[in-house]
């Protein structure tokens, strides 16, 4: 996107998987990036673009204080909600998800998200874009997914308003598809995932959507890096 300041991001969930790999390639193409994750120790770049504020998503003050941060940078061209939470490990059936747990995943991956959201829409810049990172879980009805795949099919049904509601800014909801992460071994405990992609891999499609112009809406990874291929 074209524009006469350095772009600012807030990746939240940076500590790992594809919210590290895509903070790492924002800061390789110019852009101030600042970054979220419950564990601070996990969030060293090594970069002066990238400003680390360790927290969770949930917590109120947490969320005051990004906004704070952002705001002391002049506003914000890109929120990537990429924050989530699985669940239990290996997940359970419906008729037997501890509704306490389910409670803090919609928390994590729905409510989180729309309050980042609130707290950062004035500092939005013109064109400013927001992607919510999905699942297929939120589409495809899959044993033992109820639990994390309604959160993404929630949070895909915001995303979907939001461009509605707010058609200055493009909102997107992306389904990276399976990818080699710490969460994804814990959706299959025990199990040798080695054969999925790594998170860079999925990259290429992110930035599809930041630095293009397509509309807001919900995309496959794998079909934005095919198209851009």
């Amino acid at each position: 996107m074209a524009s006469l300041h350095s772009p600012t991001a807030l990746v939240t969930g940076a500590s790992r998987g594809l919210g590290r790999a895509l903070t790492d390639q924002l800061v390789r193409d110019g852009w101030r990036v600042v970054v979220d994750a419950r564990h601070g120790a996990d969030l060293t770049f090594g970069s002066p673009a990238v400003t680390a504020v360790p927290g969770d998503v949930t917590d109120p003050a947490h969320r005051r204080r990004l906004a704070e941060v952002v705001d002391g940078l002049g506003g914000l061209d890109l929120l990537v909600n990429n924050a989530s939470l699985l669940g239990p490990s290996p997940q359970p059936r419906l008729v037997d998800y501890p509704l306490d747990v389910l409670t803090g995943v919609l928390a994590v991956n729905v409510v989180a998200p729309l309050a980042l959201v609130q707290a950062l829409h004035p500092l939005f810049r013109q064109g400013a874009r927001v992607i919510d990172v999905s699942s297929d879980a939120a589409v495809e009805a899959m044993d033992g997914w109820g639990g994390y795949g309604a959160s993404k099919a929630a949070l895909d049904h915001l995303t979907a308003v939001l461009a509605v509601e707010e058609p200055q800014l493009r909102v997107y909801a992306v389904d990276p598809g399976d990818m080699r992460t710490v969460m994804h071994q814990e959706a299959f405990p025990g199990e040798d995932i080695g054969d999925r992609p790594l998170p860079e891999s999925v990259v290429p499609a992110l930035r599809a959507l930041v630095a293009g112009e397509l509309p807001s809406g919900r995309y496959r990874a794998a079909d934005l890096v095919v198209a851009s291929s």
